[in-house]
């Protein structure tokens, strides 16, 4: 997963804003065709990942001006930045798995549900590898195994997938609580925004 950068006010660059601007858009471009699990795996960790920078980051821009590049040289700032991506992440993951599942089941008679176990806690197991600290590597799986025995595969995909991680990144968001009272409802819209996107493109991609 991204998100692992240590900025310095004297080390950005036009080709830092360069990186940055591809990161945001290259969630919404038109991708390979999902034709099997393998493919559905990889669309489930990078488009996870991309709503997850995307939002996180646009949120403490816009909350904290143009001077918000400067609180990345601050260690405190940066590990409670760490802290929200990565619980923000994991309900993301969640979330995506889900849909995708619950909507191949709708339109492609999927009935393999197990498989969204085994998918989840693959990619959950390889961002250890990438500095996901092990207790929210374990929160998450807990999690999500909680939410599956509960899930209902018929509607799901259909019934406000994606709140969940737009609370999480109302919860997580490491934002004063008075401000993001205030910032609620943009907040969550702004998560849920990017998510129809990827939403419509999965619908685009699927070929199950």
């Amino acid at each position: 997963m991204a998100l692992k950068y240590r900025f310095n006010l004297k080390d950005i660059k036009l080709e830092d804003f360069k990186v940055y601007l591809l990161a945001m858009f290259k969630g919404i471009l038109p991708k390979k065709k999902i034709k099997n699990f393998l493919d559905l795996e990889q669309f489930i960790q990078k488009k996870s990942a991309w709503v997850t920078q995307v939002t996180l980051y646009n949120y403490l821009k816009t909350r904290m001006g143009t001077k918000y590049v400067l609180h990345f040289d601050n260690d405190v700032f940066i590990d409670s930045i760490n802290l929200a991506k990565w619980n923000i992440y994991i309900v993301s993951l969640q979330d995506l798995t889900f849909f995708t599942f619950s909507y191949i089941h709708n339109n492609f008679n999927l009935n393999d549900f197990e498989k969204s176990k085994r998918i989840y806690e693959t990619i959950i197991d390889e961002e250890i590898k990438n500095g996901m600290p092990e207790d929210i590597a374990a929160h998450g799986k807990k999690t999500f195994f909680e939410r599956y025995e509960k899930i209902d595969w018929k509607k799901y995909y259909n019934s406000l997938p994606f709140n969940p991680s737009a609370l999480a990144l109302y919860k997580w968001a490491p934002i004063a609580e008075e401000l993001k009272t205030l910032d609620r409802k943009i907040v969550l819209n702004s998560m849920i925004l990017k998510w129809d996107n990827i939403k419509d493109e999965f619908i685009k991609l699927i070929k199950f």
